[in-house]
């Protein structure tokens, strides 16, 4: 079973400066594109401005929250679309030869940045990636860049690399809003290991609830990380609900901890697959508490722990957690 790994997924961020708010222009031209087709400007998936593409040229004078800020263009259909750093400046958007996820950016010192780091890592095998990643971080410690990428990356580097390369970044983006994100990963962090005690945690269930981890009561507990957007995880369900069904009689509970954003998906997946154990999210999505605490990267993943509090197991599925269940409770 695949992982989904948050550090593939591509970041929609915020900007870190305080300013209210700014001005943004681009002209852009383009290649193949009907007359009168609609493009958007969106910022974490809300639609900011829209503009008509007329003889493939079109063009955008908007106000954003701050600047530099990371915003998406595309068509209706995702068809052809780009992300970049807009800045306040004008800037031009050439993909008379290409397609928009290579056109050619100019006014964006940020955007700059950014394109030439993809451009080298984009075909890269992950680890090799990061490796030019955590290098890109320590070379541009001024450069937001630098923080959005510490701050979406710290769960997949760790608490020790994160740490190392926070310390690094200049005093601005360390009061930024990716700056106050990766202090709060350092404070909350405890990444607990197999063999130790589980670090515990309260979060809302789906009524509004708090629920504590270690006032569940069971022989053996699994925390389960999921989310209803995750593919592996629903494919997955299936096995746990019959799982559940088979252990939980002798004393087997779950606690799943969604990283959903959106509530009315969240609920509806748990009504779909059947899931009848304790559920809690913060809807915080990948800020997600309980995340940042036991230190997930992808998921699914899950920690199984023991009556009396130990950590006996990580990321078991199907025959595997079926086989330490019954090892332990018949």
């Amino acid at each position: 079973m695949k992982k989904i790994l948050f550090g593939i997924i591509t970041l929609l961020a915020i900007s870190c400066n305080e300013k209210k708010e700014t001005k943004f222009s681009l002209n852009g031209a383009t290649n193949g594109i009907e007359n009168g087709t609609t493009l958007y400007l969106n910022i974490e998936n809300k639609i900011i401005d829209s503009t008509k593409v007329e003889n493939n040229t079109f063009a955008f004078n908007s106000k954003l929250p701050s600047s530099p800020l990371q915003i998406i263009i595309r068509k209706k259909d995702f068809s052809q679309f780009r992300y970049l750093w807009a800045e306040n400046n004008p800037m031009t958007f050439d993909a008379t030869k290409t397609d928009f996820k290579n056109a050619k950016i100019t006014g964006s010192e940020s955007e700059n940045l950014n394109f030439s780091l993809n451009q080298k890592t984009d075909t890269l095998p992950r680890s090799e990636r990061q490796k030019l990643e955590i290098e890109f971080v320590k070379n541009n410690p001024n450069s937001i860049i630098s923080a959005s990428m510490l701050s979406f990356y710290s769960t997949t580097w760790g608490k020790e690399k994160t740490k190392e390369l926070y310390e690094q970044l200049s005093s601005e983006n360390k009061n930024s809003k990716f700056g106050k994100e990766i202090t709060k990963y350092i404070e909350l962090n405890k990444e607990p290991k197999i063999g130790e005690k589980f670090a515990d945690f309260e979060s809302e269930d789906q009524n509004g609830k708090l629920i504590k981890l270690s006032e569940l009561k069971g022989k053996a507990l699994l925390l389960e990380f999921w989310a209803s957007w995750c593919g592996g995880c629903r494919q997955e369900n299936p096995n746990l609900v019959k799982t559940y069904e088979k252990f939980n009689p002798k004393g087997f509970e779950i606690l799943a901890v969604s990283l959903d954003e959106d509530k009315e998906s969240w609920l509806k997946a748990i009504e779909k697959d059947g899931l009848n154990w304790e559920h809690v999210s913060d809807l915080k999505g990948q800020r997600n508490e309980a995340l940042l605490i036991y230190g997930i990267n992808g998921v699914p993943d899950n920690f199984l722990i023991a009556e009396n509090g130990e950590i006996i197991g990580r990321n078991l599925r199907g025959d595997e957690l079926n086989a330490k269940l019954k090892e332990i409770l018949e």
